[in-house]
């Protein structure tokens, strides 16, 4: 049986500025990506993200990104493994206290933006966030861009590692996404991004922007909630995955089988 789950980057929210429909999302959802406050959230967007997320039986991730709000992490900043490693510890501390009082467990860790592609690139970067997720607690899993860095450090390191593909951007002949500054680097045919999920699940390959077919394995596919129809595809996704026979489940669930 094809199996996948569905995650979402949430609670990017800061102070008076609402950003995504998060509450609405978690239906279509398994598993949500919780920003710590570095790249985008606050304390009170956290507490009541993952108070959702416990009420809807989604297994809540942490997203540590970049000191960066004003570039909503998705800027480049040149930082050392040790800087990797205590900013990611930081910030896992931080959802962890949120979580821990509302009764609930963590599942996962998944870098964002600049970070997340920083090291999927990087073996050094990607080695120091696998120490600081390892160390607070190994049971967590590592995701990370399929076939990259990230992934191949949390399995060195001894955590699970969740093999991450994504609906709504292109891929290179290497594997790696098309940069977000070139105009092809989004699938905004909602039809297209469905089909391409359904071909990575089914056969375990990616259409690439050369044409050429590529491997890849994915154990969770990401949607964005902060497009203009993101709610609107979260519901759409959800049900043509299940309509084609590929079952929805949470990143443990799909790792532990």
């Amino acid at each position: 049986m094809h199996m996948i789950d569905i995650n979402c980057d949430m609670g990017e929210s800061f102070g008076a500025y609402r950003m995504g429909r998060d509450e609405e999302i978690l239906d279509f959802i398994t598993s949500a990506n919780i920003a710590c406050g570095f790249h985008a959230g606050d304390p009170s967007t956290m507490r009541k993200t993952v108070q959702m997320a416990l009420e809807k039986n989604v297994g809540i991730g942490v997203h540590p990104g970049l000191q960066d709000l004003a570039g909503f992490g998705r800027r480049d900043i040149q930082i050392s493994p040790q800087e990797a490693y205590d900013l990611v510890l930081y910030q896992i501390g931080a959802l962890y206290g949120f979580v821990k009082a509302e009764g609930g467990r963590l599942q996962h860790v998944k870098p964002h933006g600049a970070l997340y592609n920083m090291a999927a690139r990087s073996p050094k970067l990607s080695e120091a966030i696998a120490e600081a997720i390892y160390k607070v607690d190994p049971q967590l899993i590592l995701v990370g861009l399929a076939e990259s860095e990230l992934v191949k450090a949390g399995e060195k390191a001894g955590l699970l590692s969740a093999s991450e593909v994504f609906s709504d951007r292109t891929y290179q002949e290497d594997g790696s996404l098309t940069p977000r500054l070139e105009s092809n680097a989004l699938i905004k045919d909602h039809d297209a991004a469905i089909g391409q999920v359904i071909k990575i699940v089914k056969e375990g390959k990616v259409r690439s922007l050369q044409g050429t077919d590529i491997q890849i394995k994915a154990d969770t596919v990401c949607i964005h909630g902060d497009g203009e129809s993101a709610l609107e595809f979260a519901r759409y996704i959800s049900n043509a995955l299940r309509n084609v026979g590929i079952k929805i489940e949470k990143i443990r669930d799909i790792i532990n089988k």
